[in-house]
């Protein structure tokens, strides 16, 4: 819980050098890596985040109680930190899109 506050207070460029630093002290590569994105319910939201990753990634979505929300869980193989990087900031550009 720690780490995550502490990269939440960090510019992004901070963020992702840090959190490529914790990714390769940690994984020896490639690795099935977990991406957790909220979203607001929306189809296309949805089908956009689901784009950003291959045929390969095992995708898993769960609608929040109230109906206003999806959480959508992705595993999939990386190759290396930059890889995940790289799929965090691609999905930078979807208003409203939570990652954990």
């Amino acid at each position: 819980m720690y780490l995550k506050a502490y990269l939440c207070s960090m510019d992004n460029n901070d963020k992702f050098d840090k959190l490529r630093e914790l990714l390769n002290k940690e994984n020896t590569w490639p690795i099935v890596y977990m991406f957790k994105f909220i979203v607001p319910a929306s189809n296309q939201k949805i089908a956009l985040i689901e784009s950003k990753f291959s045929d390969e990634a095992i995708i898993s979505h769960k609608e929040s109680s109230n109906g206003k929300y999806f959480s959508i869980t992705v595993k999939e193989v990386m190759l290396s930190a930059d890889a995940i990087i790289e799929k965090y900031q691609e999905m930078g550009d979807i208003e409203g899109l939570i990652t954990l």
